[in-house]
């Protein structure tokens, strides 16, 4: 009983000498801290600020010589010329449709695989845990013929008999942008691995409460795992908001499906000249403010996955 005690008492009493020893650093040293800190800021946010800047100029600003780097007077009637000069509206909300949809399917997906893997025994499972490894190592462009050929020949979908015949199948539809993004091998073994360090103890008390697995999964295992379900919804939102390949594919046919980095960069290949740069560089300030907003919403969960499960179980 000694021992137990000691050794709870141990950890505490060690902790305000950890803390006091951080603490003790030369105010010389905190400084450069700070200072190396404040440069990686201004790092980050440079480019952002740099892209407002363009946006704002006028076209005379840009072509002058030598280059007019402030804008004289800032020209914010771009960000709302660019909606009427483009059908951006339309292209954010395929944006938003397209990637919440993959966003949540691929969580669902990634949460209930990773806790049959990580929590389940049954035949098979080491074998299914090495496919979803090695299934990492191949990059998705692989794929894309593959894909295309699933979808058109889609049976009963797009005028399509039974056998895949007669029409276009999903091509041409939302399905066709968030169908092959529904399972990420990534999201799998990610939420597994940290579904291993969730303690079996809590579990099986849970089962002998008359817990159902979908309970269980929902009320105990998510709250512990959370920032790591935000952790994968923050790459996976992220990713897919920017996918052009995929997406450049399918809409070749279907324009009216075109996502805002498709339509970014149609019009950067079709109107590259000093009078659209302003307006295209408002254009992307306006795309990736989706992007930010999500990041800077899910951002503590994000640096607390960081520190590791043991830590947040601790």
């Amino acid at each position: 009983m000694v021992a137990i005690e000691t050794a709870r008492e141990t950890p505490a009493a060690r902790r305000p000498a950890d803390v006091s020893r951080t603490r003790r650093l030369p105010p010389v040293w905190r400084l450069v801290g700070f200072a190396v800190l404040l440069l990686g800021a201004v790092a980050m946010v440079f480019p952002f600020a740099d892209l407002l800047l363009g946006a704002l100029r006028t076209p005379a600003e840009r072509s002058a010589r030598p280059p007019i780097y402030w804008p004289a007077t800032p020209v914010w009637e771009n960000f709302a010329q660019v909606f009427r000069s483009y059908p951006l509206a339309l292209w954010i909300f395929n944006s938003v449709v397209v990637t919440v949809a993959i966003t949540l399917a691929q969580l669902a997906t990634s949460v209930t695989a990773g806790y049959a893997l990580a929590k389940f025994r049954f035949p098979g499972r080491d074998f299914v845990l090495r496919f979803v490894i090695v299934a990492q190592l191949f990059p998705f462009f692989l794929f894309l013929i593959p894909l295309v050929f699933i979808l058109r020949y889609w049976p009963l979908t797009g005028g399509n008999d039974l056998l895949g015949q007669g029409g276009t199948g999903l091509l041409g539809t939302y399905a066709a942008l968030i169908l092959p993004f529904a399972v990420s091998w990534y999201g799998v073994f990610l939420m597994r691995q940290f579904m291993v360090g969730v303690p079996d103890e809590i579990i099986e008390a849970a089962r002998m409460d008359g817990a159902g697995e979908l309970r269980i999964l929902w009320s105990i295992v998510l709250p512990i795992v959370r920032p790591a379900v935000a952790t994968l919804a923050i790459f996976v939102f992220v990713y897919h908001w920017n996918e052009v390949a995929w997406t450049l594919t399918v809409t070749q046919s279907a324009p009216h499906l075109q996502t805002a980095p498709i339509g970014i960069y149609m019009v950067r290949g079709a109107f590259d000249t000093e009078a659209e740069q302003s307006l295209q560089q408002a254009m992307i300030l306006v795309t990736i403010a989706p992007v930010i907003v999500m990041f800077l919403a899910l951002q503590r969960f994000y640096v607390s996955a960081l520190s590791g499960p043991a830590r947040r179980l601790g």
